[in-house]
């Protein structure tokens, strides 16, 4: 994302834990910096891209954090996943220093972001979304306004739950394919011509079929993020059945140590299931 923006000519400013990641945008022009707070100190425009809520949170009010400088002019853009009733509060805090927030996750993983194919699913002001939108346009291509602060991250969540349910569909089905003797690259090519075609069952089934697991998106990242959809569900007094199970499964690949791997490995957690019986 951040060379997609540099390619574009933006003026970047960039902060990044892992300090070899900082040093590799550097030697390509990128000015970097080593806290979150000198980022704010020299740019009006700020988009935080991070695992999780706490991260997120440090960035923004932490010892070095944002909220320390921002000022009126200020517009803080969360492109991570990140859980809603404290996207919420990041927000209202923000405003008390005059600062606008916009979340804005974004969908289509390591391959969208490489190629500025990401869709954005924004909530903020229409205001801010506006002054936002140069770059959405670099780093996607749509972005939906869903409403206000927080409708973004709602409508993330809903869709890990799609894509959570979706790999875990596709394992399930290739798991029973294979058991009953078919040739899962004919199954693949088959379903891909009919009404089961889609995204996961191009990109993760292909990864299944390979048993090519390098992280694009890791299973803690998943695992997290169905956790997080559960507990809005949660909030307002919902379940989400299916949504548990598929979790489940996820939780038992990092209880076996393979919490790094790519979410479509989610096919070993079956096939270890058919093991066992």
């Amino acid at each position: 994302m951040c060379a997609n923006l540099h390619s574009a000519g933006a003026n970047l400013v960039v902060h990044n834990r892992t300090h070899a990641v900082a040093e590799a945008m550097q030697q390509d022009g990128i000015k970097a910096v080593t806290t979150p707070v000198q980022v704010a100190e020299l740019c009006d425009l700020v988009i935080i891209m991070t695992p999780d809520t706490t991260s997120v949170e440090n960035v923004l009010f932490g010892e070095q954090g944002l909220s320390k400088v921002l000022h009126s002019r200020s517009l803080v853009i969360d492109m991570g996943t990140t859980a809603v009733t404290p996207t919420r509060e990041f927000a209202s805090r923000l405003a008390e220093c005059g600062a606008e927030y916009i979340d804005a996750p974004v969908s289509g993983g390591e391959i969208g972001a490489i190629d500025g194919d990401l869709v954005i699913m924004a909530g903020g002001s229409k205001g801010a979304i506006h002054r936002a939108q140069p770059v959405f346009d670099v780093l996607g291509k749509s972005t939906v306004h869903i409403g206000e602060v927080g409708t973004g991250q709602v409508t993330k969540a809903a869709n890990q739950v799609i894509v959570g349910l979706n790999i875990g569909a596709v394992a399930e089905a290739f798991t029973l394919a294979s058991g009953a003797g078919a040739d899962l690259n004919k199954v693949r090519e088959a379903l891909m011509g009919g009404f089961a075609s889609s995204r996961i069952l191009e990109v993760h089934g292909q990864r299944m079929i390979d048993e090519s697991f390098a992280p694009g998106g890791k299973i803690t990242t998943q695992y997290k993020d169905l956790s997080q959809a559960i507990d809005l569900a949660a909030e307002f007094s919902q379940q989400l059945p299916a949504t548990e199970l598929n979790k489940s499964f996820y939780g038992e690949l990092i209880d076996a140590g393979k919490g790094g791997l790519d979410h479509s490995a989610l096919i070993l957690a079956l096939e270890t299931h058919q093991v066992e019986k």
